[in-house]
Formats: structure tokens, sequence, C-alpha cells
């Protein structure tokens, strides 16, 4: 097996899945509305994104908000990982809370069971737990492929230590997928800090089109473009690339 760091890049749009392809991701964590930290993303780019010869991993969040999920939620994932299924692709990308912040095993059990034969990774619902270690312990339990996480801090350098901790605490029992704030500049510390094999980035820059193409201010005054549009950016993907190669 190769010791090669994996790069998942999180895309939302068309041109987004197609540079972090071309930039050299390994695996595609695919969502709508990054901006909101990312939700399930809709049936036409899952078609889209089936033709990629790499991994593809949806999120499954039907909602903005929290992760504590009631029976309508549930019943909504349940059929967004059908599509999934559907389409062809490899995995999905799951998480649901307690109201306390703990893992629902109860609702991460059937989400899992739903999945068979899809790969499956929790994602950063782990960062609200109060015991890390603990809720390690609860995925691998449930069967889940890797935990996304910034070891519980607002990014992943922020939470290095807790992110080492939660690799040396899994030993190869499950992967751990450093996220939050991973760019050209810090991977390779984030990397050597932790002894992660996986990293997780949006890998954006400044978006380059849906600006309005000519009526821009009208566009930005009726809502349908905001400040601070992004896109993944096949530039800073091949960067990241280039770094993970040389370690």
């Amino acid at each position: 097996m190769s010791d090669r760091v994996i790069l998942e890049v999180c895309v939302d749009t068309p041109a987004g899945l197609a540079a972090a392809i071309e930039g050299g991701a390994d695996r595609i964590e695919l969502c709508s509305a990054l901006a909101l930290q990312g939700l399930t993303p809709a049936p036409g780019l899952m078609a889209l994104a089936a033709e990629a010869s790499i991994p593809i991993y949806p999120m499954i969040r039907p909602r903005n908000g929290d992760f504590v999920y009631d029976a309508g939620d549930l019943d909504a994932i349940f059929r967004d990982i059908d599509a999934v299924r559907e389409a062809g692709l490899a995995g999905v990308v799951v998480g649901a809370n307690r109201s306390t912040g703990e893992l629902d095993v109860d609702a991460l059990s059937m989400l899992v069971a739903h999945a068979e034969g899809l790969g499956v990774t929790l994602h950063r619902a782990f960062d609200l737990t109060p015991d890390p270690m603990a809720a390690l312990e609860t995925a691998i339990d449930l069967g889940f492929e890797r935990i996304l996480t910034s070891g519980c801090a607002l990014n992943a350098m922020a939470g290095a230590e807790t992110i080492a901790a939660l690799v040396e605490r899994a030993a190869g029992r499950i992967a751990i997928l450093a996220g939050g704030g991973v760019n050209p500049s810090n991977v390779a510390q984030l990397v050597a800090r932790t002894g992660v094999r996986e990293v997780h980035g949006s890998c954006s820059g400044p978006m380059a089109y849906g600006q309005g193409q000519g009526h821009e201010d009208r566009a930005y005054k009726l809502g349908f473009v905001q400040d601070g549009l992004r896109d993944t950016d096949r530039a800073v993907v091949e960067a990241v690339v280039k770094v993970l190669a040389e370690l």
C-alpha cells in the first residue's frame, strides 16, 4: 500500500469538480452550498461526477444548521443515499449528533446500514462531540471508513494536537482525514504535526464567473450574486498536490 498522503477536495460546482480533478485530487467530497459548510448536491451534479475516474463521496446533509435530525430529516438522508447508489458513486459523507453533542448512535447506525455497499465518511459532526476519543471509538464500532475532523477546533492547524492524538488512538483502525483551513502553505506542517495520511480542503480562489456577466449591479441587488464568491482553483489544487508529493 502506498504511503502517499491523499488529497480530498470539496467542490460544489461543475467547474470546481473539473478543476479539482485536473489539479490532481485523489478523492472528491461533492456538495452544494459550500458557503454553508456543504449541503447535499443536486442529482445533476452527482450524475456529472459519476463520469470521474476518482472516488466521489457526496455530502449528505439535507438542510442548513446543526446535525440533530428528526424523522423527516433522516427520511431525506435515506433517499439521498439511495440517489448516490443509483448514480454509481463510491460513497457518502454523513453525520448526526444528539442535542448534547454526542454522536447520535441510533441515527448513525441506521445511516451506515442504509449505505451498505458504499464507503462511508463521518463528517465534522464529530467536531461537536464533547469527548473526541469516545467518539472515535463509536465511529469505529459503527463501521465508518474515516473521520473528517479539524480536531474540534476552528481549523485543522489549531486542532493539530487533538488530530495527532486521534491518529495515535486510531492506530490504523480508521482513517483520520484532517480538514479545515488546509492550504499549500500549511499542509506540510499539518501532516508533520499530526501524522495524518489524508487531508481535505476546498483549494479555492476568487470565483472567475457567475458575477452577472454585464448585469452585475442588478443581479447583486436582487440577491443572486453575493460578496466573496469562491470556487475550487486548479492552481491551488496543484500546489497542494506538489507539496504532498515532496513529503
